[in-house]
């Protein structure tokens, strides 16, 4: 088969999610596939040396923006390229394709909420989930395989927009390796010097989505040191000190200002340092279709305080720390416990790198490729 394999992000400087989940899972097909080839479709971006083509692995890059890029290029790509099936990794696919595709729709949420009404979102944000809003459903109807990234993302696919359940596959995500790997004291120093980090901090990978619950963390982080009178600080990655101030101040809470730190976008191959230097790692979100972070702080052996919702416990299991994420009080409460519980928060670290090796990119790539074969029979 020649396959062609969109990932128009994967070259931009500050990745996200969906980018990582492409570039990790094409990494590992070309590594463990030798019978079949690989056309790359990327956009045009500095970061180009995270990929890199092999024998089986052709890396076709074009610039456009994100519509014409997706819609008109890609397509036009493809059939140049004479690709056999045509792999979308980021939620949406053109419209029309010369080839059978194979979608993955990470989570449905721009379709559950109209984005242009719903609160907290950017402009930039609210017009990413009006497109998908307008051409998801076309592109699961024409798609020959739908791929999600956990049985509670597949189940809610399923069930809000009636589709067969033989269409829609589970690929669980994977952890990288260098979130495993510990790195000498010396070089893990540099790290933490070049993002000013205190000594004693829990994490928060916070951003502006409504869905990473950013509200009721820093206030329940607030509490936390109204109630315990711990020096410790929050370090927020990607987040706007600004927002976090003003929270505070809605709330009389502006005291605990200084008590927060903020490092702006971590670097992929900074994060494991980060994460492994934390005394406690928050991901009280309030949706996710998996949750990559959980298991990345997990292999680095560190407490996770994480949802009762959504994906969280199935990606989580029992090496975790569940709180209710709608609620303050449950998220304060999960701290204060878990800070006085030394026996507790090293068994959810043993448990923890137990869980997260079992979630490898090789095994993604090797389901991945299976579906691949039965789409192009």
């Amino acid at each position: 088969m020649i396959i062609g394999f969109e990932a128009q992000r994967i070259f931009r400087e500050n990745k996200h999610g969906m980018d990582f989940v492409a570039l990790e899972l094409i990494r590992a097909l070309s590594r463990l596939d030798n019978d079949n080839q690989y056309i790359v479709f990327t956009n045009e971006g500095p970061d180009a040396a995270c990929l890199s083509e092999s024998d089986n692995l052709k890396i076709v890059t074009f610039g456009g923006t994100f519509v014409v890029w997706e819609q008109i290029l890609l397509p036009r790509y493809v059939k140049e390229y004479a690709c056999d099936i045509l792999h979308c990794t980021s939620n949406t696919a053109p419209l029309y394709s010369s080839v059978p595709t194979v979608i993955t729709i990470h989570d449905i949420i721009y379709l559950e909420n109209n984005p242009l009404f719903a609160k907290g979102y950017t402009a930039y944000q609210r017009f990413g989930n009006y497109y998908r809003r307008l051409v998801v459903r076309v592109n699961m109807r024409k798609a020959k395989k739908i791929v999600t990234v956990s049985n509670f993302e597949r189940k809610r696919l399923i069930d809000f927009l009636n589709l067969p359940s033989e269409k829609v596959d589970v690929v669980y995500n994977g952890v990288a390796t260098h979130f495993f790997e510990r790195i000498n004291e010396e070089s893990a120093q540099k790290i933490l010097d070049k993002y000013k980090l205190p000594k004693k901090y829990f994490l928060f990978l916070g951003n502006t989505d409504p869905k990473k619950n950013t509200r009721n963390t820093i206030l329940a982080f607030a509490s936390f040191l109204k109630k315990s009178g711990k020096d410790i600080y929050l370090v927020v990655a990607d987040l706007d000190g600004e927002l976090v101030r003003d929270i505070l101040k809605s709330e009389g809470l502006s005291e605990y200002f200084d008590q927060i730190h903020f490092t702006g976008y971590i670097n992929n191959t900074d994060l494991p340092v980060i994460i492994q230097n934390a005394a406690l790692f928050l991901y009280p979100s309030k949706r996710e279709s998996f949750g990559i972070p959980i298991l990345e702080a997990m292999a680095g052996g560190v407490p996770v305080i994480t949802s009762n919702r959504a994906s969280m416990p199935e990606v989580s299991g029992d090496a975790a720390y569940l709180i209710d994420p709608f609620e303050v009080s449950s998220l304060t409460e999960g701290m204060l416990y878990l800070s006085e519980n030394e026996e507790l928060k090293e068994k959810l670290a043993l448990l923890g790198k137990k869980r997260a090796s079992g979630f490898k990119w090789d095994n993604s790539a090797n389901q991945m490729l299976e579906i691949y074969k039965k789409v192009f029979r």
